[in-house]
């Protein structure tokens, strides 16, 4: 429902206590007979509720209520309010009609209840002004129930990984009878897999090339796997022995039925060997550098 501004002005005023006391009771007429009204006045008095909480109730004394009191003249019997005689007009006075005196009344009111209300308004505008800036600057001065909440960011800084160090190579030229080479075997250090690429051997018909590892700290040779038709064939079967053993020993490549050796030893005769040699020496730490 939509309101005149005068029932607006009432609602406000009867919200700060400013009201008399037959204007107080038309307000709560109005109220319980109208629950939108009823709610607009709960919306004031929720509205200038707020300064309730920054200003704490304090009770005079008993003696700063006798100098009251003897400062408004109560402490004596008041004498009968004296109105003054009105003026003796000697020319003619146009009559006031009871309509003219009600706007005028109207009029009145209307001005004094919104001059409260504007009055009231500026004291809660600059009291927020003033909350703001102590809540800003100064923020343990206020009650817990209006000191603001700290906010907590989480900022995840991610560093860009730190690429791994090149790790050292290692590469085997097997060939025969210091031939030309026949396959390269290349090895990683740091992840011990191997690739051995087909150089000059030349294919054999029904048959297949397997490549062994042969070490003196091993009881007998060991195979390292069929070398495939393609031009790469890599392995990571060398994860499985000692870095020592990797280095130091000798690599044979022999001639076995299709698919290797059936029984995992050595059927066929050893055509091409060879031995690993350090090409790229892994990255040395930062301080021997």
């Amino acid at each position: 429902m939509a309101y005149s501004e005068d029932h607006i002005a009432l609602a406000a005023e009867y919200a700060l206590g400013t009201l008399d006391a037959e204007e107080r009771a038309q307000v709560e007429s109005m109220m319980s007979a109208d629950k939108d009204f009823t709610a607009l006045v709960q919306a004031w008095e929720f509205r200038l509720g707020v300064l309730n909480q920054m200003v704490g109730s304090v009770e005079p004394s008993p003696e700063v209520w006798d100098r009251i009191r003897a400062a408004v003249g109560l402490s004596e019997q008041q004498a009968p309010l004296q109105l003054p005689e009105p003026p003796v007009a000697h020319d003619v006075i146009a009559p006031v009609t009871p309509a003219d005196n009600s706007n005028v009344l109207r009029l009145s009111r209307q001005a004094r209840r919104w001059r409260n209300v504007a009055s009231f308004s500026t004291a809660i505008a600059a009291a927020l002004v003033a909350l703001i800036a102590v809540g800003a600057y100064q923020p343990d001065l206020l009650p817990d129930a209006v000191r603001p909440r700290p906010r907590v960011r989480v900022v995840e800084v991610r560093t860009p990984p730190t690429p791994a160090p090149p790790s050292g190579q290692f590469v085997a030229v097997l060939q025969k009878d210091g031939g030309s080479p026949a396959f390269i075997l290349t090895v990683d250090a740091a992840t011990r897999n191997f690739t051995v690429r087909r150089v000059g051997a030349a294919p054999e018909p029904g048959k297949s090339y397997e490549l062994w590892i042969v070490s003196d700290k091993l009881q007998r040779p060991r195979s390292l796997g069929v070398i495939g038709g393609n031009e790469f064939t890599t392995r990571p079967v060398l994860s499985a022995y000692d870095p020592e053993v990797v280095n130091q020993a000798t690599y044979a490549v022999t001639v076995e039925p299709p698919g290797g050796s059936p029984t995992g030893v050595a059927t066929g005769p050893i055509v091409f060997t060879g031995k690993l040699v350090e090409t790229v020496p892994p990255l040395a730490p930062a301080k021997d550098r």
